[in-house]
């Protein structure tokens, strides 16, 4: 089915479609509208999902986590500060191996207060056990989320997850997305089957007791290891999606790699800028390319080394900074990665957009400038920039 949709709405749409179990949400901009056209399913009876209307982000994740815990199917949707309110529970989801779903709208965190793009709600958590999703565009918003229980809920996973779009630029922007049938969504996802629940009468537990040095670093490796075992999960998922669809999902995407040789790694999308911008040094026979990262946890660092190794010159974009003095969350993944899989190719980080600054294609073609120079004479000089900022002290 072929529809026009802002990505709030595809993304409700495929709530709609999962029906799960309940559905607890606090309204932050810009993912209010994610659980407000939820709301309206409920009430007109198209699902029959229990919607908890709750009094704080912090809450709408306690919520979550007491429904998954019972053996129910759990989603929510926030952004930014709503995310930061959920910190506590967000670790707790992941420690409890609960396979919660969330729809992450991509906002600034305050302070001070913006309510626009940037990654930074993201980069917060990302080491918190969730696995991450990134979507370019309202139709990956849609499959991702789609696909989401499929890869959380497997036995060797056992992980909550979070889809990621960009807040107004991708949520509120109205794009062609083509959906799926409510039947065929309906048997992909399949039914939530719990081995372990509270509410199990024939077998009595405990979710989430004191646990101190004798298990704790027992526990956090067997989230480890879950991470590594998703990996391979998210790629099964992915071809099963491909024969239902025809569409083809990987840990990332590569654009023009085959043969690049000045490369920008980004996510979300921005990589629709950098495609059309490598397009444009295409036509002038500049042999640009672009590796756009879908999944972010787990990192697929040995593949995106692989998918590096041939190119001159290396630009990673990271649209939040860690403030760490030595570059941004991507930039560190990547780096590593390549370090590790002795892939040695000149590497910068750009930090961009923060706050919702646009980046134009213009600012994306002095990044591959840059890179041909660098390509060029093997130096990089300051691998720590930043892109479309005015000079501060």
């Amino acid at each position: 089915m072929r529809e026009r949709l802002s990505g709030n709405e595809a993304a409700a749409i495929a709530m709609k479609q999962i029906n799960p179990d309940v559905v607890a949400a606090f309204p932050i901009t810009p993912s209010t509208e994610i659980p407000q056209y939820f709301s309206t399913f409920v009430s007109n009876g198209t699902v029959d999902t229990e919607f908890v209307a709750v009094e704080s982000e912090h809450s709408a994740m306690s919520a979550c986590i007491g429904a998954q815990a019972a053996g129910g199917r759990a989603m929510t949707a926030t952004s930014a500060n709503g995310l930061s309110l959920m910190w506590e529970m967000i670790y707790i989801a992941s420690s409890l191996r609960l396979p919660i779903v969330m729809s992450l709208v991509n906002r600034a965190v305050s302070g001070p207060l913006n309510i626009h793009n940037d990654h930074s709600d993201a980069m917060g958590v990302r080491d918190a056990g969730w696995i991450m999703t990134f979507s370019e565009n309202n139709q990956e918003a849609y499959d991702n989320l789609v696909m989401a229980h499929r890869i959380a809920e497997h036995k060797d996973v056992l992980l909550p997850l979070m889809v990621c779009q960009d807040g107004f630029i991708t949520s509120h922007s109205i794009e062609n997305i083509e959906l799926i049938e409510d039947e065929k969504v309906k048997e992909f996802v399949g039914t939530y089957n719990p081995e372990h629940y509270l509410l199990n009468a024939k077998e009595p537990i405990a979710i989430g007791p004191l646990d101190l040095q004798g298990y704790l670093f027992e526990h956090k490796t067997q989230q480890a290891i879950a991470m590594r075992n998703a990996k391979k999960v998210i790629l099964d998922v992915a071809k099963d999606f491909e024969k239902m669809t025809g569409r083809k999902y990987g840990f990332f995407e590569e654009y023009k790699m085959e043969d690049a040789e000045v490369v920008v790694v980004c996510m979300n999308s921005t990589a629709g800028t950098a495609k059309y911008t490598a397009d444009k040094l295409r036509e002038q026979g500049i042999k640009a390319g672009v590796l756009k990262i879908r999944v972010f946890r787990p990192f697929p660092a040995e593949e995106v080394a692989k998918a590096l190794s041939h190119a001159k010159a290396i630009a990673v974009l990271d649209k939040a900074d860690s403030l760490n003095a030595a570059g941004g969350a991507l930039f560190e993944d990547v780096t590593s990665g390549m370090f590790v899989s002795k892939v040695q190719v000149p590497t910068i980080n750009y930090v961009y957009g923060i706050g919702g600054r646009d980046t134009t294609s213009k600012e994306i073609e002095s990044v591959y400038q840059d890179l041909m120079e660098i390509a060029k004479t093997g130096d990089i000089g300051n691998p720590y920039r930043y892109l479309g900022v005015r000079r501060c002290k």
